[in-house]
Formats: C-alpha cells, structure tokens, sequence
C-alpha cells in the first residue's frame, strides 16, 4: 500500500527541519513494513523553505501565502488578497497528489494547505513544537484530526482536537549519533583549538553577531575559532570581518549545525524548542539566548528546563548586550570538567524515539479514517 502525505511548515528552520525529520520517519516506518510512502512539500519558494526541502531530495510546491499581522494595517489587506490564489493552488495539488492526511509544523504559509484539507474532509495533523503554540497552529488546531506537541502538560490549546499525543521534538537522526572527536576531525580542527560556535536561528541575531564582533575587538579571544551562522542580514559585515579576524569564519546559514554544536568547546545559540532538542539530541555544551520578544517568552522555558538539569547555562538577551557573556565563555573554556558535566547532562534529556512516536501516532489516525 502506498501512504501519501503532504507536508508543510516554513520560514525559519524550526518549522523547516522538524518537517523533513517528520517525512523522514514516516518513509522509514512504512517501508519497515513493506509498503511505500510518498510526502511532497508546500511552502514559499523564496522563504528558506524553498532551499532545504529540495536539497533533502523532496518535491516541492510553492504556495502563494503572506502574514497575518496582529493588527490592521496594509500588510493585513496583502494576506487576505494573497489567500484565494494560495488555497486555489493547495486545492489543484490535493485532487491531483489525493494525500491521506496534510500535516504541519506551523508557520503562516502553512495555512492555505491546511483550510483545503479540512475543506476537502483531509485529515489535518499538527506539531506544535513550543509550550505555547503558534497562531497558526493554535486556531488551526480546533478541529485537527492528530496534535502533536513538543513539550508535556500543553493539551488545553487544543480542546476541541480529535487527539493530543505528547512526542517531544523531532530531531533528525543524525544528530544522535555526533560525537566530539569525530565532529572535531571533520572540521579539520586541532586537538588543542578551542572554538566557539555561535548561531542565532536560522534569521541571525543582532544580539549574538555583536557578542562575537565585541569578542574578536577585546584581543581577549585570539587563541580562539569563532565559527558564527549569522544571517543573511548581517553577511556583509561578517565577510568583511573574516579578512580582518583570521581567526573568524561567518556564514550565512550552516547546513548541518549539529557537526560544529558537537564540536565545539562551547556554543552559543538561542532557545527554540528545536535547537534545545538538537542540543539535548547531540549533547553539547551550550549557553542558551532566549529570544526576548517569543510569544510568552516560551524560549526562557524551553532554556531553563534544561538549565534545571544542569544541561546548559542561560543568559538574557539584555546581559548579552551589556556585555555579561564573554566572561562565562571563557570559564568555560578553561574548565574542561564543566563542559563534560554539561554535555552529559543535555544528552540524558535527549528523546531518541519521538520519531518513533510520531509516525505511530499518525499512522493510528490513518487506519481509523482509511481502515
């Protein structure tokens, strides 16, 4: 039997990877059974999504989608115009595709799919990666067939949801098997080189690029590799200081974080459900941003039910600016007991079977629609 689904979810790579994690199990746990899996993608083609999906070999459909603003403005008008157009084309894909169930992990482009699966009586299934969940997700997820969320004891969203399963955060199977020394050799870096790796989301971060440029000005990091994912926003200026900081390698975006967050002596990254999962998944030694302005500033709890394991450290965003950062970085270098506690402690938080648990839990929702 052939299972198809179309899944979507974009704009930043906590909704884009969770999502080619999740068609990855569910190809895995068909074939194991002997039979086959077909998932496509829809998303914008101009967002990060319309890179990541065919680079991990899936199809992909652009889908014509803007954002909702909170408030009445002009954008608000461009997505209530920009909708029709969107959910004409998800309506094409899903008479000519006849998916089994649409599935997200959130994001506003994910929406037109979404109201023509329920239109078209399509069973609608949802990850909600945070404890608080998206707008998206959260109105959406009234009359969803399958919830699933990232963190425990968040079911009272989703009242009205035909089933709310707790799975924890998909996190692609490599990354449980990083390990250190490996990672360092692909690298190609020295035993005794101590490097930073820094990355403020798939977006970048205004925060986390200054720490690293008032790291590199102090002359107190010299002896330092600073590997910094810094967004597209801040390229330019971070090209322009890796010809002045030999000692500096910025990029734009980083395909397989997960090799340098093991790598590293320590890394610096902010609190997203799935960057703490990647964390935990890897177990890397990490001082965690949350991002000030998340909805319910959920990533200080996403961060600090790691601290409260002794996983990680967390630091505000407003101490980074003031320049609190530098100092713990370079205790942590120095205390190479520190970092292993650290890591030993986030790996024992990891989940190595959510993936297991998401394609069982959607494949029970197919059998009681299809039999």
């Amino acid at each position: 039997m052939e299972y198809r689904f179309i899944i979507t979810g974009g704009g930043t790579s906590g909704h884009i990877n969770p999502a080619l994690t999740i068609a990855d199990s569910l190809t895995e746990f068909y074939t194991s059974r002997g039979d086959t899996c077909k998932c496509i993608f829809t998303g914008r083609r101009d967002k990060l999504e319309g890179e990541l999906v065919p680079k991990a070999g899936y199809e992909f459909y652009h889908v014509d989608a803007e954002p909702f603003p909170m408030k009445p403005s002009g954008q608000l008008m461009k997505a209530v115009r920009t909708m029709p157009k969107g959910r004409r084309t998800c309506k094409k894909l899903i008479a000519e595709f006849k998916p089994m169930a649409v599935i997200t992990t959130g994001g506003y482009s994910s929406v037109p799919l979404l109201l023509e699966g329920m239109r078209h009586k399509i069973p609608v299934m949802i990850h909600e990666a945070n404890a608080f969940p998206g707008r998206a997700n959260r109105r959406l997820g009234r009359k969803a067939a399958l919830v699933m969320t990232g963190f425990p004891d968040i079911e009272s969203y989703f009242p009205t949801a035909q089933k709310v399963v707790y799975t924890g955060n998909p996190v692609r199977k490599m990354m449980f098997s990083k390990e250190k020394e490996a990672c360092r050799k692909a690298l190609g870096l020295a035993s005794d080189e101590k490097m930073v790796f820094v990355m403020g989301g798939s977006l970048g971060s205004a925060t986390l690029t200054g720490f690293v440029r008032k790291a590199l000005d102090s002359g107190e990091c010299n002896n330092v590799k600073f590997v910094l994912s810094c967004g597209k926003q801040h390229q330019e200026e971070f090209t322009e200081l890796s010809g002045k900081y030999p000692n500096l390698d910025a990029r734009s975006y980083i395909d397989d974080p997960g090799t340098y967050m093991a790598a590293a002596d320590c890394c610096v990254l902010r609190a997203g459900a799935v960057t703490c999962a990647e964390v935990c998944a890897i177990g890397c030694c990490a001082v965690l941003v949350p991002y000030p302005y998340a909805a319910h500033d959920h990533q200080t709890y996403n961060a600090n039910s790691i601290k409260d394991k002794g996983g990680c450290e967390v630091m505000s965003d407003s101490d980074v600016a003031e320049g609190k950062l530098l100092p713990v970085i370079k205790e942590l270098l120095n205390d190479t007991s520190r970092q292993d506690k650290m890591r030993q402690a986030s790996k024992a938080m990891s989940m190595p079977d959510t993936s297991v648990i998401i394609a069982e839990s959607i494949d029970e929702v197919i059998k009681k629609y299809y039999g």
